[in-house]
């Protein structure tokens, strides 16, 4: 890889409403009220678009069309609130720039997942579903805000693979209100049962500006915590689901290419209201863009956005955050390839760690015992 080939281009699509929010949820979602304005986000979203496009390649190349999209992302709040049709209009306008392989995710969530049938976007062209179980236990999803039964779940994932859907994500997350071991352990056999392709597993915390962090709700301690995540991790190996990132199991070949480009720090496009994107300009400079959070805003002025360069002496930390998530973290290159810097702005911080056992010096990753100090590795590069 050298520092002037651009890496895959992601594309991540937000759809901003949900039927209800969830007392955990710190993303940008907003309970619906009343009818849903689908062709009127529709439009919001193509003229973003087109925007978005015109400006990556503008800031990028000069005029000339950029990469190829590797990757598309439809996420929320809830995408499977909308029809097929509006997929099918967005992945259309696509086109011309998605690469003829890509990976095209849909988040749904069970619950809502009846008003549209399966086959519909799978006909659209979205290609991989993750569907956010959380949990299959039905008192702890009451105690989540969850508007669907563990029932649900089971029912969703049969339709989908019925539907043609083979590549399937299920999100669960532990450390549950009152959740014990044998709980967290049982959610997973669930979800092994019914044989996803990949699993996000991760820990519930409480993030500022939800519910739970106003109330929180009584949790397991972190001796609990502890045994949970060993015991869960266990399990997912046994069953055949190797650890590449943090929260991320796959089985083999089976890796999130959307989730990859963030973390190897990669370009990707944000369209939707409250999106982020971030990208490397033709100057060398890279810089991060935000759509306007609130809906209503956002459709007033569709391709609106508002851009900041990251400062030279950020990025160190942002690749950390970003790269040292993965359990082989990057080839040493890719800093030079996706920022431009050389090589010896990183080296004193990981000639440090590396000589203390916490990181490999063959490629930008941290060892065994530096991923359980992950916080610690990625401030030394502050």
């Amino acid at each position: 890889m050298t520092s002037n080939e651009p890496g895959p281009l992601g594309l991540y699509v937000h759809f901003p409403w949900c039927v209800a929010k969830c007392p955990y949820c710190d993303f940008n979602s907003h309970p619906l009220r009343g009818s849903l304005d689908e062709d009127g986000y529709r439009r919001a979203l193509l003229e973003d678009l087109q925007a978005t496009l015109d400006s990556y390649d503008d800031q990028r190349s000069g005029s000339a069309a950029g990469p190829q999209i590797s990757s598309v992302f439809f996420g929320g709040g809830t995408p499977s609130l909308f029809s097929p049709a509006t997929f099918g209009a967005l992945l259309d306008a696509l086109a011309p720039r998605l690469a003829p392989e890509a990976e095209v995710t849909m988040e749904a969530n069970p619950g809502s997942t009846e008003y549209h049938d399966f086959r519909g976007y799978r006909s659209a062209g979205v290609n991989r579903l993750s569907l956010g179980a959380q949990s299959f236990d039905d008192a702890a999803l009451k105690r989540l805000g969850r508007i669907h039964g563990a029932a649900e779940t089971g029912r969703a994932y049969e339709r989908a693979a019925s539907a043609g859907f083979d590549r399937i994500n299920l999100d669960l997350m532990y450390g549950l209100p009152e959740q014990t071991e044998a709980g967290a352990l049982e959610d997973l056999a669930q979800a092994f049962a019914l044989g996803p392709e990949h699993l996000s597993w991760y820990q519930l915390t409480l993030e500022p500006r939800t519910e739970f962090y106003g109330r929180p709700p009584p949790l397991p301690g972190d001796d609990r915590l502890a045994a949970m995540d060993e015991a869960g991790r266990a399990a997912l190996t046994s069953a055949g689901y190797a650890r590449y990132e943090v929260s991320a199991f796959a089985r083999r070949g089976a890796m999130s290419q959307h989730n990859l480009t963030y973390w190897t720090f990669g370009d990707y496009l944000g369209v939707g209201a409250g999106a982020h994107g971030k990208w490397r300009v033709g100057s060398g400079e890279t810089v991060r863009t935000h759509k306007p959070k609130p809906p209503r805003l956002y459709l007033q002025a569709p391709a609106a956005q508002t851009r900041e360069t990251v400062a030279a002496e950020a990025l160190p930390a942002e690749f950390a955050m970003n790269a040292l998530r993965l359990v082989d973290g990057v080839p040493s290159e890719t800093w030079t390839a996706r920022t431009g810097l050389p090589a010896a702005v990183l080296a004193p911080a990981w000639d440090r760690l590396a000589a203390m056992g916490l990181m490999r010096r063959d490629r930008f990753a941290a060892t065994d015992r530096g991923y359980e100090l992950l916080d610690s590795l990625i401030a030394e590069f502050l």
